[in-house]
């Protein structure tokens, strides 16, 4: 098998081991970080009214420190699979999903498992993809090697397939566009998919926001974070994605079991959501055997 993996769903409030206390420290907002290669960056923010003072050229210079992004486009698709599938269809299955990397071009990275805890709407796998351009997504699903791989060995095994897409934007460098390097070795990769009530209207954007902030203030916690409004026209049942790993399965916990995150989730979403689910799957290093 190419990947070993496993996910399960998980309630935007609750612990799977309630007994764990954390509280989460954030870090000194004058500090901008985030890594590359394995190096922490970090440049000091000026204070308003700290008596600093900042010539034209440091002004220049500073500019300079600001993060460059890359627009990326995020694709989730979740599958219900028979229930008497066996490990051997499993391994089929998710070993020609996650081939589709080789065999056709704009696929930046790519992680997926399975659901192990059941969920209201009985999903049991979930992939993960980045692509380049939201141009590359429509020819993703029109390549022949993709819709060979869900003729004969998804379909077969699978009788639902949720796909929902959306645009983003992550650091413009090697490792966080990628993915790649030893930090996205190892983690809990982290599906929300919400819909809102058609009175949320600009309420939504609030809440994304405060769980962006949230998401930032703890490096130590998480690697990575994308959020999106879903593109796809033909899943509409899903209007927004969240997509987050994270560094640890106990990182995982502590972050979604702490204090702010159940804050912001009930004063910030839980009136406005309509339907949202969850997913969270391990993610190990990729094994030598290529299919």
């Amino acid at each position: 098998m190419l990947i070993q993996s496993q996910c399960s769903v998980f309630s935007p409030i609750r612990l799977t081991n309630p007994r764990r206390r954390c509280l989460l420290i954030p870090r000194p907002a004058p500090f901008n970080v985030f890594r590359s290669y394995g190096v922490v960056r970090t440049w000091l923010g000026k204070k308003k009214n700290g008596g600093v003072l900042v010539s034209a050229t440091e002004e220049q210079s500073s500019s300079l420190n600001v993060q460059k992004k890359r627009k990326i486009v995020e694709h989730v698709s979740l599958l219900k699979a028979k229930q008497d599938l066996s490990d051997e269809e499993e391994k089929d299955m998710l070993d020609y999903l996650y081939t589709t990397q080789y065999q056709m071009r704009g696929i930046l990275a790519i992680s997926l498992g399975r659901v192990s805890d059941q969920n209201p709407d009985k999903y049991t796998h979930a992939v993960y993809m980045r692509f380049q351009r939201n141009e590359d997504i429509s020819k993703f699903y029109e390549n022949p090697f993709y819709m060979r791989v869900l003729k004969e060995h998804v379909f077969p095994y699978c009788h639902e397939l949720l796909n929902v897409h959306y645009e983003s934007e992550v650091e413009d460098d090697i490792v966080p566009i990628f993915r790649k390097g030893e930090e996205f070795n190892f983690g809990v990769e982290f599906v929300l998919l919400l819909s809102f009530v058609d009175s949320a209207s600009g309420h939504v954007e609030e809440a994304l926001v405060s769980l962006e902030e949230l998401i930032v203030g703890f490096p130590s916690l998480i690697v990575q974070s994308t959020r999106g409004l879903n593109l796809n026209l033909s899943s509409k049942e899903y209007t927004h994605g969240v997509v987050i790993r994270f560094r640890s399965f106990d990182a995982f916990e502590i972050f979604m079991g702490s204090s702010e995150y159940k804050k912001i989730w009930k004063s910030k979403f839980e009136q406005i959501a309509r339907k949202t689910i969850s997913v969270h799957f391990s993610v190990h290093p990729v094994g030598n055997e290529i299919m």
